[in-house]
């Protein structure tokens, strides 16, 4: 049993009722081992016998009998077959809620709708796990602990057909997020099937690579081809299901790839000669993004922006940070305390001031009286460690340091620390 099953012993499975897994793969035997830790009846199906057997036998469920009456089923079959078994689970269990976990979510849909299928019990969905060897041999119940769980629901989804979904999810230790098919396609075309092909073509180079250089590969070689293991007649119907977004990864990554060879060709070439943008895309930021309408800036400098902004609308909300806020009257009141205390100090015009201060209501309040003293400001993050924030501040030459509360002490000699008002 896993770690996260046992977690969760003496708590109430959120699924309840018979879950009918139809294919025990990889994905359709874990999410079986998983159910059948938290005590849930799992009927499994499969078209390979020798499939079906061995998922048995390894625990992810019983064979599936004629008199089941499952409340929930998966379909966990390969893309070409998905909508075939879709459509006939629908019409066998028509009170059963049906949801799938192929990795395409549009082809599937627009086949069972050009079939005419009533889909109102069927809720398309995606658990972003998976591992590099198939079967229900290499199945495991914790795949899913802690992976995004993709559902793809419409107007019309039942929202008790909904909550089913996600619980099978959250039961399984996933994240559900909500997605339309069209986002999940364009979404796993660039997280998953793009960097599919590209480990499989960089694993291809190594075919005819000489030994001598394969005996110099190293773990980056590894980690960057380590899927290229993966069924290739698998990601054949994944990709061919997808192509349409996976094609426009594919030439924008081949138009960067290009562009980079082409500056190698020219090492010594200037900047300005290189063809960084292709012309598609200069075309669009150039003739499509810029020829909106034109917004005149104002030559004033922002901390005079909000004074006015505080003189015109002083009870106004300027900032909310960690439930507090702060109306334009007291945002531009603590900016001028900020910048009295600086002035003291002798910040000024040509002066840098180092920002010691975590992100929170005092942030903005310490930049704007900055502003006003004339001075430069440094942002320093108070996640850096001390040493890089102390050479920070000596390499800028601050004279300053505008330090929140609380904070580790910077070993700096040259700047003086002020603490904000």
């Amino acid at each position: 049993m896993s770690d996260h099953a046992r977690s969760r012993e003496g708590v109430a499975p959120r699924v309840s009722g018979t879950v009918r897994i139809v294919g025990a793969g990889l994905l359709g035997a874990s999410i079986g081992h998983a159910l059948m830790a938290r005590g849930v009846d799992v009927a499994l199906d499969d078209s390979s016998p020798s499939q079906l057997r061995l998922a048995i036998d390894y625990g992810a469920g019983r064979a599936a009998a004629d008199d089941d009456a499952p409340s929930l089923i998966v379909v966990a079959v390969p893309p070409d077959v998905t909508a075939d078994v879709i459509e006939r689970e629908l019409t066998r269990f028509p009170d059963a809620v049906v949801t799938d976990v192929a990795s395409v979510k549009l082809e599937p849909l627009h086949a069972l709708r050009a079939r005419g299928v009533d889909l109102t019990h069927y809720i398309g969905s995606h658990p972003m796990a998976g591992r590099e060897r198939g079967g229900a041999i290499s199945a495991r119940a914790d795949i899913f602990v802690g992976r995004p769980w993709v559902v793809c629901r419409d107007e019309e989804t039942p929202a008790s057909d909904l909550a089913l979904v996600e619980a099978l999810a959250l039961e399984l230790g996933a994240t559900p997020i909500e997605m339309t098919p069209e986002d999940h396609d364009r979404s796993v075309a660039l997280v998953s099937h793009v960097p599919q092909l590209v480990a499989s073509l960089l694993a291809a180079r190594f075919v005819e690579a000489p030994d001598g250089s394969l005996r110099l590969a190293g773990q980056g070689v590894r980690d960057t081809t380590r899927i290229a293991s993966s069924a290739p007649e698998l990601w054949v119907q994944i990709l061919g299901a997808n192509a349409e977004p996976v094609v426009e990864v594919l030439d924008a990554l081949a138009s960067d790839l290009a562009g980079v060879a082409a500056a190698l060709r020219a090492p010594d070439a200037p900047l300005a000669a290189l063809q960084i943008v292709p012309d598609e895309e200069r075309r669009v930021l150039l003739d499509a993004w810029g020829t909106g309408p034109s917004v005149p800036l104002s030559a004033e400098p922002l901390h005079r922006l909000i004074e006015a902004q505080a003189a015109a609308t002083p009870d106004a909300v300027a900032i909310v940070a960690g439930g507090e806020r702060l109306t334009y009257a007291q945002l531009d009141a603590w900016a001028n305390r900020v910048a009295g205390e600086l002035r003291g100090r002798g910040a000024g015009v040509g002066v840098v001031v180092g920002v010691y201060v975590d992100r929170d209501l005092s942030t903005v309040p310490a930049l704007l009286g900055i502003l006003k003293t004339g001075a430069a400001y440094l942002p320093l993050d108070p996640v850096y460690p001390p040493d890089r924030i102390a050479w920070m501040l000596d390499d800028s030459g601050a004279a300053l340091l505008l330090a929140g509360p609380a904070l580790p002490e910077v070993p700096s000699a040259d700047a003086a620390v002020v603490p904000v008002p």
